[in-house]
Formats: structure tokens, C-alpha cells, sequence
């Protein structure tokens, strides 16, 4: 199979996994944007976190329900920020999208995906992801852009245990 149809072929994958995720009621997830707090017209506006919708989390993937992916970014959970307590930059900038999760308009509790790069389904666009490559005829997937590429999985295989799981996670959780 040449990369052409292997980029076609994972097309038909992930519009097929989206369409029996929403027949089957999957539990998603709310898809952001994260907007520093900036200046606007002499005003300070606070970070925010802008919708973009609801995807799927299938492991290194994101489908949203038109089929289309995004390498899974950033997640945080929708939960009071707490105080400053200016331990780490890095608690600091979480405690800030936090708080920008908080404000909404997501509910309590909920889990937003955000900084997630969407993937182009195209040959080009698989070699440029970094969850997704095309090797020996196929699309495949690898957990990590630094895996080799020998320890990538097909994408079918893949893509029915991530969706397994999903339907049917393991007591417990």
C-alpha cells in the first residue's frame, strides 16, 4: 500500500471508531484553548480556556466526532485553583489554567484537554505528527515521538483496544 491510501485508510479508521463511540455513548472529553492573560484595550483579561468542543481520548490520540485527530496535549481538571504560593513557576502556570478552567464555562469536575495539535490525515501531515507514522505499507502509532519506529502499533489494533477500554474500563476506575 502506498503512503496515498495508508493516509486514506487511517482516514476511514478514525471516522469509523468516531461514528461507534457516539453510537455507543463513549465518555468524552471537552477540548480548549489556552489564552494567556493579556491586556485588551487598557483592560487585564484573565486567562481563559476557550472551548473547541468534544473529543475522545484514545491514548496518544485525540478523535473528535467528525473523525478528525489531535496528538493529546495538555489536561487539567476544571477545580477551584487554590492560593498563590509561588512555589514553581511551573505550579504557578498549572494553578493559572486551573483557575482559567474554573471560570468556565466548563462543569466542576471535568477534565479539558487543551494545547492538543490537531493532525493532518495526509502522508505529509502523518510524518510531520508526532504520534502517527507510516511505515511498512500502514499508519501506525508510537507513544512517544522518540520510540523507535519498530515499537509502533498498527493503527487498527490500536485504535480497538484504546476504544475497548473506553467502553469498557477495568473495575475499578
Amino acid at each position: 500500500m502506498d503512503d496515498e491510501a495508508a493516509a486514506e485508510a487511517a482516514v476511514l479508521a478514525f471516522r469509523a471508531t468516531a461514528e461507534r463511540l457516539a453510537a455507543e455513548g463513549a465518555p468524552d472529553e471537552a477540548l480548549a484553548r489556552f489564552e494567556p492573560a493579556r491586556r485588551r484595550f487598557g483592560v487585564m483579561r484573565a486567562a481563559r480556556l476557550r472551548p473547541l468542543g468534544r473529543v475522545w481520548r484514545l491514548g496518544v490520540l485525540l478523535l473528535h466526532p467528525d473523525g478528525a485527530v489531535r496528538a493529546t496535549g495538555a489536561t487539567v481538571r476544571s477545580a477551584p485553583p487554590g492560593h498563590a504560593r509561588y512555589a514553581a513557576l511551573s505550579v504557578e502556570a498549572r494553578r493559572e489554567v486551573r483557575a482559567a478552567a474554573f471560570r468556565g464555562p466548563f462543569a466542576p469536575g471535568e477534565t479539558i484537554d487543551y494545547d492538543a495539535p490537531p493532525i493532518e490525515l495526509t502522508p505529509t501531515g502523518i510524518r510531520a505528527s508526532g504520534p502517527l507514522l507510516i511505515a511498512d505499507g500502514g499508519v501506525k502509532v508510537r507513544w512517544s515521538v522518540s520510540a523507535p519506529e519498530d515499537a509502533a502499533r498498527d493503527l487498527a489494533p490500536y485504535l480497538a483496544e484504546r476504544v475497548e477500554l473506553l467502553l469498557h474500563p477495568p473495575d475499578g476506575t
